[in-house]
């Protein structure tokens, strides 16, 4: 038996964006958006094809103890193409530390603080060639920091004395860069951090192959870099069951690095949980009304029963006892136990924030009647992290700040960039804490296919509480809650569209034998387009994508144009081409209706269609007329009566009566040639006879002479 996974070639799509190195640059102002970061101002008058950025942190993961010393680190990225020489860089911290989130938003979004600054120190930068980097340390003693109350204070660099530009014109740079210092203990309050671990399988495939699972769970691969991150750590792990199941379909033929890795994630010892199939949202689908969540139609496709058989243990021992009947094959791994993940926490939902209340009551109906819902704070009025309940629904509420803050240094390689984004979290939790004191916070990290273990490590140990995750969060007493977010539709809209042309393809695959062959990969692809991952631009790319790729499956079987067919007999097979682009055999029915009843057609003839090809079908015709045109209209249709393709007409020019002639002409020529054969032979029996007689009279008179 062979496997039956479709090829990934005819089911191209557009890949999924995976999100990069995160630059912090100068003045981001993502966090309008939700995505904060530390600023960093450029200079005026900047080359136009790059700017100078500087970059500052200080302390661990911008945490310092009270009285303490420390060290500020200051880069200085040279983006322009042009050398940039030594400068003096200058750190200082606000006198008055930052009040609360929107006085820290209003600082690190437009560099905005009250009160007099403090220098801590300053020293001499290196000169930095064109497209460089370089970092310089400024100590920052005990005494600087002691009459510092806890705290997040403004903390501020300042680059001066650059020059940049051609020897003739070199001009002045002044740069500023903004960050946070948090003066504080040992934080009390316990934190649970979320990773998402998700792999976006190349090129529209369903599931991850074993090129692509060998390279994602080798040594250097991205999915080896999410285990090393998270072990050791508490950190509550949430996968996509996806990954699993591409693992298990392969059996036998699985890389040894995967199987090894999917070893290496059931034994740790973190708590998890499964997403949806694919990361679906759910939101999107209680949006669209949907009675249950949506799952893969099955698995079974992609399962060679050859890579399943047991492998024999040595010669067995002899025995009277007769041997069982043999099996039909090897017993084959069902749904659930390819989808299943090891220790898995159930009824968590993670979906998108954009919720309602009536989205909640869904949630607890597609679990079986309860659900605990995990939302952004940004969605909440009400505590900014933490245990809650909304509308009798059970919530976990992740801090969106800090959250995005936190995910932003998970996807940083930038050591500095990374300790800014750092730096900005632990100043959200911290002033969470200080809201709320003792009430346990949650983090909750995007998704993000591309991390290294070392940015993912430094995030979630900025923010771990070591033994706290998600059972000692859910057991936390919760608070009441209310939803802030208004639905959006547009989603939910377009997947309703979505099942529409599936709805069609079920139709349309009662052509293959196995109709589970396109229409379980086509799922697949629907559950990762309404993935909770992919944003506003990446979503309407795939949608496009799936739409194209349901008019090329729905085109893939058709009758080609074809010119008029010359007729020459009164009966005769006539031959229609059947074009199948797909890779697999079809079966079809070919409907064949003539213009005018003095042509005999076949009406209907089945015909099966290997994949690729371009098929004769023929069909017996005969003509009642001598000559004349007809017009053939030609359909298909599946064995249940689903119409397949366009319509085409075909004219047959009808010369029937050449057929007589041909006989005349032909019986002719065969009366011809055997008069023609007697003549010779009679002719030559004379000849024949006249010698025989001249040869007797030549005897004759020799002997009597």
């Amino acid at each position: 038996m062979t496997v039956t996974t479709p090829e990934s070639g005819f089911r191209a799509r557009v890949q999924r964006l995976t999100r990069g190195t995160v630059v912090f640059a100068i003045a981001l102002s993502a966090w309008s958006t939700g995505i904060g970061a530390s600023g960093a101002m450029a200079a005026e008058g900047d080359a136009e094809d790059g700017a100078v950025e500087l970059l500052v942190s200080a302390g661990a993961s911008g945490t310092v103890a009270p009285g303490s010393s420390t060290t500020a680190a200051v880069t200085v990225r040279n983006d322009t193409t042009t050398n940039l020489s030594d400068g003096r860089v200058l750190v200082e911290i606000g006198h008055s530390p930052l009040s609360d989130e929107t006085a820290l938003a209003a600082w690190l979004g437009d560099g905005e603080a009250t009160g007099d600054f403090d220098a801590l120190g300053s020293e001499t930068t290196e000169p930095i060639d064109a497209g460089g980097s370089g970092s310089t340390s400024v100590p920052v003693p005990q005494e600087a920091l002691t009459a510092l109350q806890p705290g997040v204070y403004p903390l501020r660099a300042t680059l001066s004395d650059t020059t940049g530009g051609d020897a003739d014109e070199r001009a002045s740079r002044d740069i500023t860069a903004t960050s946070v210092l948090v003066v504080s203990p040992a934080s009390t309050t316990p934190v649970a951090v979320i990773v998402p671990i998700t792999a976006t399988p190349a090129d529209g495939a369903a599931l991850l192959g074993a090129e692509e699972l060998a390279a994602l769970t080798a040594a250097d691969g991205a999915l080896t870099a999410q285990l090393d991150g998270i072990a050791g750590t508490s950190a509550v792990i949430a996968i996509d069951p996806s990954i699993p199941a591409a693992i298990r379909v392969l059996g036998s033929a699985a890389p040894a690095s995967a199987v090894e890795w999917l070893s290496r994630f059931d034994a740790l010892p973190n708590e998890r949980f499964a997403l949806q199939f694919g990361d679906a949202d759910a939101a999107t689908q209680a949006q669209a009304g949907l009675p249950e969540l949506l799952q893969p139609t099955t698995l079974a496709n992609f399962l060679d029963p050859a890579r399943f058989a047991a492998a024999p243990e040595g010669t067995p021992e002899p025995s009277s006892t007769p041997s069982p009947a043999p099996t039909a094959g090897p017993q084959l791994p069902d749904d659930a136990m390819l989808r299943a993940v090891d220790g898995e926490t159930t009824g968590i939902l993670w979906p998108r924030g954009d919720v309602s209340t009536e989205n909640l009551t869904a949630f607890a109906g597609y679990l079986g009647g309860e659900a605990t819902t995990i939302l952004p704070s940004s969605s909440v009025s009400g505590p900014p992290g933490g245990h809650a309940t909304i509308g009798g629904h059970d919530v976990l509420i992740a801090h969106a700040a800090a959250s995005a803050a936190l995910s932003d240094a998970a996807g940083t390689v930038s050591a500095a960039g990374r300790q800014q984004a750092l730096a900005e979290a632990v100043a959200h939790l911290y002033l969470s804490e200080q809201a709320a004191p003792a009430v346990p916070l949650l983090v909750a990290l995007d998704r993000d296919d591309s991390r290294t273990e070392e940015a993912l490590r430094d995030a979630i140990e900025a923010a771990d509480s070591p033994g706290f995750g998600l059972s000692a969060l859910r057991a936390a007493p919760a608070t009441e809650a209310a939803l802030t977010s208004e639905p959006d539709t547009t989603r939910a809209a377009v997947l309703q569209s979505l099942l529409a042309d599936e709805t069609t393809l079920v139709s349309f695959s009662s052509i293959l034998t196995d109709p589970q062959v396109l229409l379980s990969p086509e799922r697949i692809e629907l559950l990762r387009t309404i993935g909770v991952g992919p944003s506003d631009a990446e979503f309407d790319a795939f949608v496009a994508a799936d739409e194209a790729e349901t008019r090329e499956i729905l085109d893939a079987v058709a009758i080609p144009p074809s010119s008029t067919i010359q007729l020459l007999t009164a009966n005769a097979d006539l031959p229609f081409q059947v074009r199948n682009d797909l890779p697999w055999p079809v079966t079809v029915l070919l409907h064949v209706s003539p213009s005018d009843p003095r042509l005999d057609v076949q009406r209907v003839t089945e015909a099966v269609i290997p994949g690729n090809t371009n098929t004769r079908v023929k069909v017996p015709v005969s003509a009642r007329v001598g000559s004349g045109e007809v017009d053939l209209r030609l359909s298909l249709t599946s064995s249940t009566g689903v119409p397949i393709g366009p319509n085409d007409v075909v004219r047959v020019a009808v010369r029937a009566e050449w057929e007589t002639i041909g006989l005349v002409v032909f019986g002719s020529l065969i009366v011809i040639l055997l008069g023609l054969g007697v003549y010779r032979t009679v002719r030559r029996k004379r000849q024949e006879a006249d010698a025989d007689g001249a040869t007797a009279e030549e005897t004759g008179e020799e002997s009597h002479g």
